[in-house]
């Protein structure tokens, strides 16, 4: 774990070649970059070329993993809206680019990360975009993406329901910008990062939707 400028508890991982010049910003669900998981795919990220940064989209108030059952996620939504989260990625990014020395940057977000990476997907912020299982993302977002766009999804999501991704799909096919939709049965939101890895249909679920963001980076990111 490093400490960004603000500062922004964030986790990094470099490719085996320790270049910075393709690179992926991790967007991640409510649990934050202290769960292990989230860390796993940032490595594997790594691993296929890219340089990875994980920041603390919730300044130290991630959901807790082993919540009570009363815990009100809603309530907590509250508290990290856009005009919370939206610096602590502007700072991210301008640590990527200007410090880093990143030319190029993929948008990973899972869950509540999604509805982020539609938020900056344009010129000087993200130039291609992934997000697997999203929430909460505003019609006028995605229609104001400016460049290529992946999504995984999960064929029953009470988040992103298929009325939903059917409407998604439209918006997208009316930008023209590259797009890709997939939809993975037997599975249900939250499982390209937590899953049941001894249940097939969830095994392949995930490691299908993670091949798909790295093809994806693999296309329309790496120069």
């Amino acid at each position: 774990m490093y400490m960004l400028p603000a500062p922004v508890l964030t986790y990094v991982s470099y490719p085996p070649n320790k270049s910075t010049q393709n690179a992926i910003l991790f967007l991640s669900d409510i649990f934050g970059p202290k769960l292990v998981n989230s860390q796993l795919i940032a490595d594997q990220f790594a691993a296929n070329g890219y340089f990875v940064v994980l920041p603390d989209l919730f300044h130290g108030d991630p959901v807790p993993v082993e919540r009570e059952g009363n815990f009100d996620v809603m309530a907590w939504l509250q508290n990290h809206l856009p005009p919370v989260t939206d610096p602590v990625i502007d700072r991210t990014i301008r640590y990527m680019r200007q410090e880093q020395g990143c030319q190029r940057i993929g948008g990973v977000g899972y869950c509540y990360g999604g509805k982020y990476v539609a938020r900056y997907l344009k010129p000087g912020l993200l130039d291609v975009g992934y997000m697997a299982h999203p929430t909460h993302v505003e019609v006028d977002e995605l229609k104001g993406i400016q460049g290529p766009l992946s999504i995984s999804a999960a064929s029953s999501d009470y988040l992103f329901p298929t009325e939903k991704r059917r409407e998604s799909e439209d918006i997208l096919s009316e930008l023209g910008h590259p797009y890709e939709i997939t939809v993975h049965s037997h599975v249900e939101h939250g499982y390209a990062v937590r899953c049941n890895m001894e249940i097939k249909q969830q095994r392949v679920a995930k490691e299908k939707s993670f091949a798909q963001a790295v093809g994806w980076f693999d296309a329309y990111l790496k120069e």
